[in-house]
């Protein structure tokens, strides 16, 4: 007499049997994959935003330097340095003030001034003024590069220039 006791192993077969819910199980093990690459993918965007953004400055600054310098500045060796904190001011404008925090600084802003081109020119030697910016770049999910052995630095650093003649004032 076995008391009305059954055996256990019929159920646990039909239960391993059963695949009502299988798809629902398997989206909850992909789901944290896919919103962390949704995740690096608009973090990227936005590194990406930043950086445009940094170059467009240093391009705005530059054009306004070759403008508002003197023609002459060659000859008259006036330091074009003297403008630098101008030329920092519209370089830095166009990172503009995002509701998330910037991951594109800019560090520092400096410019120069070439007078060695020669050949026939109205204005000889030509006054070229160059723009130059560091701008770093913080990376938002430096952390997890950790896991494939990558490169765990948080931030990095980056030279942006641009140049241009200089038409004078």
């Amino acid at each position: 007499m076995t008391g009305g006791r059954t055996s256990p192993v019929p159920s646990l077969r039909r239960f391993a049997r059963e695949e009502e819910g299988a798809a629902l199980v398997e989206f909850a093990m992909v789901l944290p994959m896919l919103l962390l690459i949704f995740a690096m993918i608009v973090e990227s965007a936005r590194v990406m935003i930043g950086f445009q953004s940094a170059i467009a400055g240093v391009r705005d600054a530059t054009r306004y330097l070759a403008r508002i310098a003197p023609m002459n500045i060659c000859a008259t060796g006036t330091a074009i340095s003297t403008y630098d904190a101008q030329v920092g001011a519209i370089a830095n404008q166009n990172l503009g003030t995002f509701f998330l925090p910037q991951n594109v600084t800019v560090t520092s802003v400096s410019s120069s001034l070439d007078c060695t081109k020669t050949g026939t020119y109205r204005i000889s030697p030509p006054p070229i003024a160059t723009v130059t910016a560091v701008v770093t770049i913080a990376m938002p999910f430096s952390g997890l590069f950790a896991f494939g052995g990558g490169n765990t630095t948080p931030t990095f650093s980056t030279t942006i220039s641009d140049s241009a003649r200089v038409y004078g004032s």
